[in-house]
């Protein structure tokens, strides 16, 4: 399946139907009078987070949907049925966003969550509705109100415990590919990435989630390589794996330049926890790759491991830390939150 993780989408909520002017008309019934029924609502625009989506690619190809309308009124006082609400299903982590791309106008964080998000129009008053005693004899009716039309942009951004973030060719789908079930594409040369992946991980006590998107380069925040697009993907991650290639030239520098398009990326990516793991250690040999570790431990000022995503060397123990570093982030202890919302500290 192929991975989409934006599209633009038009809908529009069902009109209203009509009222209906009629009579009663009955033998041996005398002055029956007005019996037309108001019309049915339109039908609502519904988004409903569904359960194994993962890729925005139902949108496509179809972009336009729109809600029946409701029916007119009829005689007798029978009300018009209601139009049918058009339910758009989308996949968890989904952000509806106004046509500026900007505007965050619903976000979806939970499974089975329902969101009306356009109403359809309320049906028009029938003739029965102006009987009064001053007019035993209505000709007055109104039409259904319209419904509302609107144009949206969807982005999907996925829900993941960790994401792996590095140059290309850092070997962070090797690494997501030896640590969970995750099939993703590895090959020997840069950006063999070209969608965010996602694999579940379990170590120990501890299963999570972990993310891998595509390479970044130096500029990719101004759209250099593949730009940043994709990191909206760990936007929603607790702790991020920074892999460094420990054969390259310069692996301070390396380290230096995903950390500074973290920071112009913003949405707080540069605050999150993160472990630094210099990776193909097995290419240096154990000496070699502690010496390069311990100098960039000093040069950016925390620790940093040494593993092999091939061979699977110290794997386990990054993972490990991964999943402690994510359990005490979910599970703060209740007065560190409620001292974080003491409305008594503003």
């Amino acid at each position: 399946m192929k991975f989409l993780d934006q599209a633009k989408i038009y809908i529009s909520s069902g009109n209203g139907g009509a009222g209906c002017l009629s009579f009663r008309r009955e033998k041996n019934i005398a002055m029956g009078g007005p019996d037309g029924g108001n019309g049915g609502r339109g039908g609502d625009v519904v988004f409903e987070c569904a359960d194994a989506m993962n890729t925005l690619i139902d949108f496509r190809y179809n972009q336009h949907f729109k809600a029946s309308k409701g029916e007119h009124g009829k005689g007798d006082n029978r009300t018009g049925a209601r139009g049918e609400d058009c339910v758009i299903r989308v996949p968890l982590g989904t952000q509806i966003l106004d046509e500026d791309k900007e505007t965050v106008l619903y976000d979806f964080t939970e499974l089975g969550e329902r969101k009306v998000f356009l109403e359809g129009g309320d049906g028009g008053f029938g003739n029965a509705r102006y009987k009064s005693s001053t007019n035993q004899a209505p000709r007055k009716t109104t039409p259904g109100w319209p419904g509302q039309e609107l144009g949206i942009w969807l982005r999907l951004k996925l829900i993941a415990d960790s994401g792996l973030v590095g140059l290309p060719n850092a070997g962070k789908s090797t690494f997501l590919a030896a640590s969970s079930n995750a099939k993703p594409k590895i090959a020997d040369y840069p950006f063999t990435t070209l969608h965010p992946n996602l694999g579940v991980v379990k170590a120990g006590d501890y299963d999570f989630v972990i993310a891998d998107i595509p390479g970044l380069i130096e500029g990719a925040s101004q759209g250099q390589g593949l730009g940043d697009r994709f990191l909206g993907h760990i936007e929603r991650t607790n702790v991020l794996l920074h892999l460094i290639d420990c054969t390259q030239d310069d692996i301070i520098a390396a380290y230096h330049t995903i950390r500074g398009e973290l920071k112009e990326y913003g949405c707080g990516l540069i605050d999150k926890e993160e472990i630094v793991a210099l990776n193909k250690c097995d290419a240096l040999g154990e000496e070699l790759s502690n010496d390069l570790a311990k100098t960039l431990s000093e040069a950016i000022g925390k620790p940093v491991h040494t593993i092999s995503a091939v061979s699977g060397k110290n794997v386990n123990g990054v993972l490990y830390e991964l999943g402690a570093k994510i359990y005490k982030i979910k599970h703060k202890p209740d007065s560190e939150t409620e001292k974080e919302f003491n409305p008594a500290d503003q």
